[in-house]
């Protein structure tokens, strides 16, 4: 493996969610354990399940991995790092300044930037603080999904700039003379992700279009900013065994043709594959045989039987179609196949007459590729964050910045340059596309989960923060959270792979949901093989499997289940995407 022939000291894995990272980045933290060195293996992902994969507890700061001498692992848990971030900053002035002035900066910290910054604070002091990478050889990021992580890569250079530039003293993050305090801590951070002989980053996808193509564009933005020490893994590329198996004919032409094509920000980099393995990547030893070629130890299943599996989609559509309005969302775990379900969900709407509008909080945004054909009806959209930022701005300073005078002005508009109000306008338009289910059927393709509990988290305070700019707080943020509370208005379809770690993140997620007063509406078991007929032995066994986690989805998670197989020929896409958001 060619990140293994030579490993720099910080080794970061990113890439479409669902492809490997956590597998991945495991494994070779493993592997560089069992070779003599000290390694400290770190997610940044507010979605980690690095507990699982290692049948531990982990926390904020490093626990020993047993029966791995030299390796550590750490959570940097976003709300616990916003929460310390908040006291680091505030704590100083309890007892000297007016509750009424600590109220305000508690207020001030509320927003969900803060929980990025303070993430991000945790970050920038493992690769930038030598201090705190002290007693390792390799600190191994298993990182976000790519949207949050190229924004998370992105941050030092926007923090740095925005301290060097701001003469206000204060910001969405409270008073800035601690991050001023922080700028070498950032600047090292910068320093240390663009040195080719300190950061590698690992690009890992699958052998599929969408997800090279999510590689590509990674690798191409993370050199705009500086991170050109690249090499790409492709995981789970299948050989068929038995021939005469047409579905594993089919799954590896699939693959072989996209490695055909693959884009060519890609074809220059060192590129190891990894093939499709029969057992599942939990515990120390299947991580240590995951880079070799032999297979993983099977998990024992109860027997196929195709009478108990669930029934089809359109069973949960049938019940979405009873309602002309309301908001419809998918979410769980990347990779599971939410965008499919959600155009799945939508096409049908579309076609048994109702109004429908398919969008996406996705920042990655693949929502127009799954449809193939646009039925009468559907209108298919994406939130951009681009235009979404240009218009907030320009509604503030068209508002409020219309009071104020030069000054005032220039001090808005710096307050305006800060990451935070990519958040503001990207929220602000997600309560607007909330809105328009008023009087259609929205499908809302929603986030990983990480970012999406973040958002929702993000309902009952964003309004401080959009009130701090713009003095007022919209309709379509203030009725948000009643929406989403409202069964009869917002209905929440759980996806999931057959397998153990996307069902249990997905069955986090609905406790999550429902300790907000959000109680989903379904689950969708998605590309699935339990009823597909299959001989090939790796297909075989990895169907078996999926029977007990079915079962565990019907009878412990679900109230509404529905089955999708695996599909010979996916989905394409045909249809233009609109702005949506802005209604």
């Amino acid at each position: 493996m060619h990140v293994l022939e030579n490993p720099t000291p910080n080794l970061f894995f990113t890439g479409k969610g669902g492809v490997g990272k956590t597998s991945i980045s495991c494994a070779v933290a493993v592997s560089l354990a069992d070779a003599g060195k000290k390694v400290l293996l770190v997610s940044t992902d507010p979605a980690s399940n690095l507990d699982e994969v290692f049948g531990l507890r982990l926390g904020a700061a490093p626990t020993a991995v047993p029966g791995v001498p030299g390796l550590s692992a750490l959570n940097v848990d976003p709300v616990e790092a916003a929460a310390n971030y908040r006291e680091k900053v505030v704590g100083p002035y309890r007892g000297v300044l007016p509750e009424s002035a600590i109220a305000s900066m508690e207020e001030q910290l509320a927003g969900a930037c803060t929980v990025e910054i303070a993430a991000f604070n945790e970050f920038a002091r493992l690769i930038g603080d030598a201090d705190a990478a002290a007693g390792f050889d390799h600190i191994v990021f298993d990182t976000a999904p790519t949207g949050h992580t190229l924004r998370l890569l992105a941050l030092p250079s926007a923090w740095t700039g925005f301290i060097e530039d701001n003469t206000a003293g204060t910001s969405c993050l409270g008073p800035l003379q601690g991050m001023v305090e922080q700028r070498n801590l950032y600047a090292a951070a910068v320093a240390a992700l663009s040195e080719p002989k300190r950061t590698t980053l690992v690009l890992v996808s699958r052998p599929e279009r969408s997800a090279l193509d999510e590689a590509a564009r990674t690798s191409v933005e993370l050199s705009v900013l500086g991170v050109d020490n690249q090499c790409l893994v492709v995981n789970g590329v299948f050989k068929a065994s038995d021939t005469k198996d047409s579905i594993a004919r089919a799954m590896e032409r699939r693959g072989a043709e996209a490695l055909a094509n693959l884009p060519e920000a890609l074809k220059k980099l060192p590129r190891t594959d990894i093939r499709l393995k029969s057992g599942q990547l939990i515990g120390v030893g299947s991580l240590r045989l995951l880079l070799g070629d032999g297979d993983l130890p099977r998990v024992k299943s109860a027997a196929r039987n195709a009478a108990a599996l669930p029934g089809a989609i359109d069973d949960i559509v049938g019940k979405l179609a009873d309602t002309p309005n309301g908001l419809v969302m998918t979410m769980g775990k990347g990779g599971v196949g939410k965008t499919s379900v959600a155009a799945s969900v939508a096409v049908e709407l579309a076609r048994r007459g109702r109004r429908v509008l398919l969008t996406t909080t996705d920042p990655a945004a693949h929502v127009a590729q799954a449809v193939d054909e646009v039925p009468a009806g559907l209108e298919i959209g994406r939130i951009d964050p681009v235009a979404e930022v240009e218009r907030y701005r320009a509604e503030v300073m068209a508002t409020t910045g219309a009071k104020l005078d030069d000054a005032g002005k220039a001090l808005l508009e710096e307050d305006l340059s800060t990451p935070c109000t990519e958040e503001i306008a990207i929220f602000q338009a997600f309560a607007r596309t909330v809105d328009q289910a008023s009087d259609r059927i929205v499908v809302l393709d929603t986030a990983p989960t990480g970012h999406t509990i973040l958002l929702l988290d993000a309902a009952q305070a964003f309004h401080k923060e959009v009130s701090r700019q713009a003095k007022s707080v919209p309709d379509a943020v203030i009725n948000l959270l009643p929406r989403l509370r409202d069964p009869a208005f917002t209905r929440v379809i759980l996806c999931t792979l057959a397998e153990a770690t996307p069902v249990h993140e997905a069955a986090q997620l609905q406790d999550d949901l429902r300790r907000a007063g959000i109680e989903p509406f379904a689950w969708v078991v998605t590309q699935s093989l339990a009823p597909v007929a299959v001989t090939d032995p790796i297909l075989v066994a990895r169907r078996a499997q999926e029977q007990g986690y079915i079962e565990e989805v019907t009878t412990q998670h679900a109230k509404r289940t529905a089955l999708v197989p695996w599909r010979v020929h996916p989905m394409k896409a045909d249809a233009a995407v609109l702005p949506t958001g802005t209604g």
